[in-house]
């Protein structure tokens, strides 16, 4: 099994759920299999895998991505997503009025916990982008997060908004969909 296979068979174990008709939600698991990672571990494969299948626009700042972290996050105190095989991600700390200021700057967006009108300025200003939005304050994926994380004591979950996905510039690898659909089989 390959890198790229292993990546997405531990980020995928668990596939969709059902959930009102009007949402266009999917969700997927991972157990917390490494306890001496824990959560912090578990949350930055997570983020490494859910970045390592989003593709930008080709002629985008090559092999580095910079990820703004906006709040303070639920899942971890430390996210430093690795992506195997793929880009490296910096990871810098800054606000909602410091992101939308910019033109650019920010190739994936995490939101963090912050007020709500910050989220959808966030939100509001990502669409259209080319800009990967993911957050760790909307488990059930209602703001408008591409990829939204949740933890429980056990495992780390995430949903896709596909309306969110959609709506984007960016391209997500459709087998991730396929797998959260199909119940974590290739």
């Amino acid at each position: 099994m390959g890198v790229a296979a292993k990546v997405l068979a531990s980020l995928f174990l668990i596939g969709a759920t059902l959930v009102p008709p009007q949402m266009t939600v999917q969700a997927a698991n991972q157990t917390l299999v490494d306890e001496s990672g824990g959560t912090g571990a578990a949350v930055n494969r997570m983020l490494g895998g859910i970045i390592g299948y989003a593709r930008w626009p080709d002629g985008q700042r090559g092999g580095t991505r910079t990820m703004c972290l906006v709040g303070t996050p639920r899942t971890t105190d430390r996210i430093a997503p690795v992506v195997p095989g793929g880009p490296a991600v910096i990871v810098r700390r800054t606000t909602a009025a410091v992101v939308t200021g910019q033109s650019g700057d920010c190739d994936i967006v995490f939101l963090a916990r912050m007020p709500i009108a910050d989220r959808r300025r966030l939100v509001g200003w990502a669409r259209g982008r080319p800009v990967l939005t993911i957050t760790d304050d909307d488990p059930g994926c209602l703001y408008g997060a591409m990829f939204c994380l949740a933890r429980s004591a056990s495992n780390v979950s995430f949903s896709v908004d596909l309306d969110a996905v959609g709506r984007g510039t960016l391209r997500i690898d459709p087998r991730v969909l396929k797998i959260g659909r199909d119940g974590g089989t290739p």
